[in-house]
């Protein structure tokens, strides 16, 4: 079945599938979605509680506390994609269930516009390969902007791929501008990288060229607009945003990122000791099956697509391997899901190779390599899913003792992990310093007298702020990430708070 791709197509028509009406994808591409929900379900679920940044997203669409301080770098598309949920209700398990069901959906949506160019085992090892890594299990369910962003480069690739390949009509331009204006709309300088290697290959077409340029400014409109209002402007606000990602330049950060699939959400800094570096071997085999996907594309007349797809997935790595000082596997989504094309391309062909030749025992080695991929990749999950529910239960610690302790909404918390901790406890979160600064000392100070304050510090030696000092101490509560909490609290006589 897939050697019988090996024609050539015309340079002006889309390659003929050889598939045939027996081999419909989308079964294939349901199953792939269905068990990409059920492990989120059973290992990333449970006992799940908001992260530090989605409690940033949550607060701006309604959830159960006021918005917290939305910083320069980040961008709108997120909250707008979970408001459907938090207007409605606060419970995390709910918003779970609708971002895996969500993202599972846009899966299959974005592979589905490769249906045409891919035949069906190409397409489904595709979807198999890139909902298998942990990143991708770990955040389908999470109110995090990079997995969108990776589903969104995938259909955006697609959709040009089509176009290039002589695919007429509207629906590729239209196609190709909504996902790359979604992109943008979740994370601006992701867009900006997916737009750049697209409009590079679709330079001889007009309309493509026009679709991707309103994509990308559709999907900057909100962050344009932000920056006038909040931050004196784009080119202050991109000034602004690199001082907090440490500053944009030339910096390798390929053993970052390889430090980080260990099972680390955020490796900043990452001058850490590499315990596990048996969880980076499939990303040191990547460049090779990618090459190897290459190689099988251009003898299967797919060329223009494995032209595609790694230039696209090489300008979205680039970034974060070479212009920012730490790592986050979440952040190489975009070029993951990109490059799953000429992955799957030459996964498949060595087992239909080996198959072919009659060598059982060089598919079941085959075999026995994809199954270990895959148990590693659960062995980080589960790693990773137990840390990010520990850290929760911290938060929702510290949250419970500033409730005892009288400290309710309305009620204001700044210092050490402010942000999520007023998150849990229904508070605005005010900083005084640092990349969240909110507020002066005064201001704090002033809104003291009106609403119950605390000002957190964490671990040992810990001192609060001078204006703080006189405010009463309370020792709040002993976490593993942080250690002692404790809280100097101004809580006015007026201050009539509800109940918990």
């Amino acid at each position: 079945m897939y050697a019988n791709t090996a024609s050539r197509p015309a340079p002006s028509a889309l390659p003929v599938r050889a598939d045939g009406p027996a081999h419909r994808p989308l079964p294939w591409l349901a199953a792939v979605a269905v068990v990409f929900v059920v492990v989120q379900l059973a290992v990333v679920v449970p006992g799940s509680t908001p992260s530090w940044d989605e409690t940033v997203y949550l607060s701006q669409a309604g959830g159960s506390a006021p918005p917290a301080f939305f910083s320069a770098p980040r961008a709108r598309g997120t909250s707008y994609l979970v408001a459907p949920v938090t207007v409605l209700t606060a419970s995390v398990t709910f918003l779970r269930l609708y971002l895996a069901v969500l993202s599972a959906t846009a899966l299959v949506g974005a592979l589905w516009v490769w249906r045409r160019l891919l035949p069906t085992p190409v397409l489904v090892c595709a979807g198999a390969f890139f909902a298998g890594l942990w990143p991708t299990l770990f955040y389908g369910s999470m109110a995090m902007p990079n997995l969108w962003c990776a589903l969104g480069a995938l259909a955006a690739a697609g959709w040009v791929a089509r176009a290039v390949l002589g695919e007429t009509g509207r629906a590729a331009p239209l196609g190709a501008g909504a996902a790359v204006a979604a992109v943008t709309l979740m994370r601006p300088a992701d867009g900006m990288w997916l737009a750049l290697p697209l409009l590079l290959v679709a330079v001889r077409r007009p309309k493509m060229l026009a679709a991707l340029a309103a994509g990308l400014l559709a999907g900057c409109a909100p962050w344009i607009a932000e920056a006038f209002a909040y931050h004196g402007g784009p080119v202050a606000r991109l000034h602004r945003a690199s001082e907090i990602q440490g500053g944009l330049g030339w910096n390798i950060a390929v053993d970052d990122q390889a430090k980080a699939l260990e099972g680390r959400t955020l490796c900043r800094p990452c001058d850490i000791p590499w315990k596990r570096p048996g969880t980076t071997v499939w990303w040191a085999v990547l460049p090779f099956l990618t090459a190897g996907g290459v190689l099988v594309a251009r003898r299967t007349g797919r060329g223009t697509v494995a032209r595609v797809t790694t230039v696209t997935a090489g300008f979205l790595a680039v970034p974060y391997l070479f212009l920012i000082g730490y790592a986050a596997p979440r952040f190489l989504l975009p070029a993951y899901a990109v490059l799953a094309v000429p992955v799957a391309e030459c996964v498949v062909y060595l087992f239909t190779r080996v198959r072919r030749a009659g060598r059982p025992v060089g598919l079941a080695a085959l075999a026995l390599l994809v199954v270990g991929h895959l148990a590693v990749q659960l062995q980080v999950l589960s790693r990773v899913s137990a840390s990010s529910h520990a850290t929760g239960a911290e938060y929702a610690a510290v949250a419970g003792a500033l409730h005892r302790a009288g400290v309710r909404p309305p009620c204001v918390v700044s210092g050490d992990q402010a942000v999520p901790i007023a998150y849990y406890a229904g508070c605005s979160s005010r900083q005084t310093t640092g990349h969240d600064a909110s507020a002066t000392p005064a201001e704090v100070r002033a809104g003291a007298r009106r609403a119950a304050t605390a000002v957190l510090v964490a671990g040992e030696g810990g001192q609060p702020p001078p204006y703080a000092r006189a405010w009463p101490r309370v020792v709040l509560a002993d976490t593993r990430g942080s250690g002692t909490y404790t809280g100097y609290l101004a809580v006015p006589a007026t201050a009539v708070p509800s109940r918990p």
